[in-house]
């Protein structure tokens, strides 16, 4: 039972932008409660993000109530959906949820379930945004690590990666005896003394092989996991891998970052065609694209490598300094095979950011 007088503001606007991020060490099997079978890294991105408004009013007379939900200015009730058991789910930890009235709107500049994280954008950005209710309708402030810590644990109920998208920089997720304060409940970003300066700009060139909805979503991708027959030897694989990114990242090293990257981006793709029922969600372009890449850094000698989380879609990984070589090779030669030659030019980002 809620105690009347207890919300000091029951009214209001909350605003976050929250972007996807790029896993480079990959997460794909997980426990019960959304808790990861493997430790992951990954940074966030700069141009392709989602933000969420909620408008909501607390009537201790009613029930929780999803009012709206828009995305992009259209009604989505496939969303609404998986939102409503989110906040259900969050209402254990935010009393004021079980008789919030809400209206949602969102706007994201990039394709949803086509493998560029849109729910950990989506849900990292509801959990900021649900944080921040919670310091409004309480009228208190929360030191920002403790907010983003929280928001981090929050975003992970609604979508495993969505923890990792409320940091800026190299992001961890996932326990590991040697990464001080890592844990399987919510993120944590890599020191910046961990990280050369040569990847502080990153660009991540994402190449639309295709934009259609994945025919197996990766919660369903997850589950396969459990009875992989490779699943021991792929969290021993990704830890290891783990260890051997980050000492690439502190030594600068761009040949033993890239390889690390791309042995991920295969062994993950590997993984779903030898699951049981085994599938393919990358497409003839997405291999073509890959194999004009390994080409092209074989010919130039530059650092440019790629990855792919779960989809068709290419991200090209380089180092701003090779800017210019690289943007020429991709509109020449790239361009022509995506999706209706539609390409997003984004970078390491910054974060969220409170509207």
């Amino acid at each position: 039972m809620i105690e009347p007088g207890k919300y000091l503001n029951p009214e209001g606007i909350v605003h976050w932008k929250s972007p996807a991020n790029i896993a480079l060490i990959k997460y794909w099997g997980k426990y019960p409660e959304q808790l990861p079978m493997n430790p992951s890294l990954s940074f966030v991105l700069n141009n392709s993000v989602i933000s969420i408004k909620i408008e909501y009013v607390i009537d201790k007379g009613k029930p929780m109530q999803l009012l709206g939900f828009q995305l992009n200015e259209k009604e989505n009730p496939a969303f609404a959906e998986k939102i409503n058991h989110y906040l259900d789910r969050l209402s254990q930890y935010f009393l004021f949820l079980k008789h919030a009235q809400l209206k949602i709107s969102s706007k994201s500049t990039f394709p949803h379930s086509a493998g560029i994280a849109s729910s950990a954008a989506a849900f990292s950005a509801l959990a900021l945004c649900i944080c921040s209710m919670d310091e409004q309708i309480h009228d208190k402030k929360t030191p920002a690590l403790e907010f983003f810590k929280k928001a981090s644990f929050m975003a992970r109920l609604g979508s495993g990666s969505a923890c990792r998208s409320v940091f800026d920089g190299m992001v961890v997720w996932g326990f590991t005896n040697f990464m001080p304060g890592s844990a399987d409940e919510y993120a944590i970003k890599l020191p910046g003394s961990m990280v050369h300066k040569t990847f502080s700009n990153i660009q991540d060139t994402i190449l639309i092989a295709s934009s259609e909805t994945k025919k197996v979503s990766s919660s369903a991708g997850h589950a396969l996991m459990h009875n992989h027959p490779y699943r021991e030897n792929r969290k021993e694989q990704a830890f290891d891998n783990l260890k051997k990114i980050t000492h690439a990242l502190g030594e600068g090293n761009w040949k033993m970052f890239g390889e690390i990257i791309e042995n991920e981006a295969l062994s993950l793709h590997s993984l779903m065609m030898s699951s049981n029922p085994g599938y393919i969600l990358m497409r003839p372009n997405t291999i073509s694209m890959a194999e004009k890449i390994r080409s092209f850094r074989k010919d130039t000698g530059l650092n440019v490598y790629f990855t792919l989380d779960a989809g068709p879609n290419i991200h090209l990984i380089y180092p701003a300094t090779q800017k210019e070589e690289v943007q020429n090779f991709v509109e020449s030669e790239l361009v022509p095979l995506c999706e209706n030659q539609k390409w997003i030019d984004d970078q390491m980002g910054n974060g969220p950011e409170k509207i």
